[in-house]
C-alpha cells in the first residue's frame, strides 16, 4: 500500500510542481501574486477537451496544442492586461489578477456551461505492476511528461540566452536593464512560460479528473502552499515542494483519513510558516 500511495503522490506532485513553477516564476521575476493562475490551469483543461474530444486530435498533439495555446493566452494577458500596472502599487496587480480570474471562470461558464466535462484517457486501460503497486499507463504518462517539462525548463533557463536573461532579471532587474536586457520582454516571456506550464498541468490531468469552470480553485491554493514551502520565487523549491505536497496528501489520505486529504497541504503550510517562514530553499531576511 505504501508504494501505491507513494506513486500516486508522485503523479499529483508532478502536476503541482508544473502549476507552482509558473506561479513562483511570476512572483520572483515580476513581483506580483497572480490570483488568476488557477483559472489559467483551468484553461489548459478546456483546451485539452476541445483539442482531443471536439477536434479529435491524438493525445500528445492535444497536450502540445493546449500548452502552446494557453502560453499564447498568457502572453496576451501580459500585454493587454497586466503590463500597464507593473510599476504601480502591488495592490493594483493583485486586484486585476483577481478580476482576471473571475473573468476567465465566468467566460468558461458562458462557453461550456456549468456541467462537468470528461476527456478520454487513451492509455487508461493499460495497467502494470511496479513493486507490487498497480499503475495505469495514463498516470505514468502524466508523471513522465511532468519530468520532461521540468527538465526542459531547466535547460532553457540555464543554457539559452533568453533563459539566462530571465535568471538575471530575477536576481537584479535594474542591473539586467543596465546591461541591455529588455525587461518588458522578459516579463512577457515569463508570463507566457508560467501560463504554459499551468496549462500543461490542466491538460495532463484532464483525462484523470473532470473539467469544469472552477477546477483551478483548489490547485491554486495548493500551489501557494508549494511556493511558500519551497521559498517564494525559487523554481527549484517549487519542484521539490510540489512533490512533497503530493506525497504528503497521498500518504495522509491513505493512512489517516481521506476525508481530510485537502487539509494536509495547509497543515504543511502552517508548519512551514512557524518553523521556517522563508521556505526550504528561501533566504532568511533576518
Amino acid at each position: 500500500m505504501f508504494v501505491q500511495q507513494l506513486i500516486n503522490g508522485l503523479i499529483m506532485g508532478g502536476a503541482y510542481a508544473l502549476i507552482s513553477i509558473g506561479l513562483t516564476m511570476i512572483f520572483g521575476i515580476m513581483n506580483f501574486t497572480n490570483l488568476a493562475h488557477g483559472a489559467i490551469y483551468m484553461l489548459g483543461g478546456y483546451a485539452m477537451y476541445m483539442a482531443s474530444t471536439v477536434a479529435g486530435l491524438p493525445f500528445f498533439v492535444s497536450v502540445a496544442v493546449s500548452i502552446v495555446g494557453v502560453g499564447l493566452m498568457g502572453v496576451l494577458m501580459d500585454r493587454l492586461v497586466f503590463r500597464s500596472v507593473y510599476k504601480g502599487p502591488e495592490l493594483n496587480t493583485l486586484l486585476i489578477s483577481l478580476g482576471m480570474m473571475m473573468f476567465l471562470e465566468n467566460g468558461a461558464l458562458l462557453l461550456w456551461g456549468s456541467q462537468t466535462l470528461t476527456v478520454a484517457a487513451p492509455y487508461g486501460d493499460t495497467v502494470f505492476k511496479v513493486l507490487g503497486a498497480s499503475m495505469t499507463l495514463q498516470r505514468l504518462v502524466v508523471l513522465i511528461a511532468s519530468f520532461v517539462l521540468i527538465g526542459g525548463l531547466y535547460l532553457f533557463l540555464n543554457t539559452t540566452r533568453q533563459g539566462k536573461a530571465v535568471l538575471a532579471t530575477a536576481q537584479n532587474p535594474t542591473g539586467a536593464s543596465l546591461v541591455g536586457i529588455h525587461i518588458p520582454h522578459i516579463y512577457m516571456l515569463t508570463f507566457g512560460i508560467g501560463s504554459a506550464l499551468a496549462g500543461a498541468g490542466g491538460a495532463l490531468l484532464a483525462p484523470l479528473f473532470y473539467v469544469f469552470p472552477t477546477m483551478g480553485s483548489m490547485p491554486l491554493l495548493k500551489s501557494f502552499v508549494v511556493v511558500v514551502l519551497g521559498g517564494m520565487g525559487n523554481v527549484q523549491g517549487a519542484v521539490v515542494g510540489g512533490f512533497l505536497v503530493g506525497i504528503a496528501e497521498s500518504l495522509g489520505g491513505a493512512y489517516l483519513s481521506s476525508d481530510y486529504k485537502n487539509a494536509f497541504a495547509f497543515i504543511i503550510l502552517i508548519a512551514v510558516l512557524v518553523i521556517r517562514p522563508q521556505g526550504l530553499f528561501g533566504r532568511s531576511t533576518s
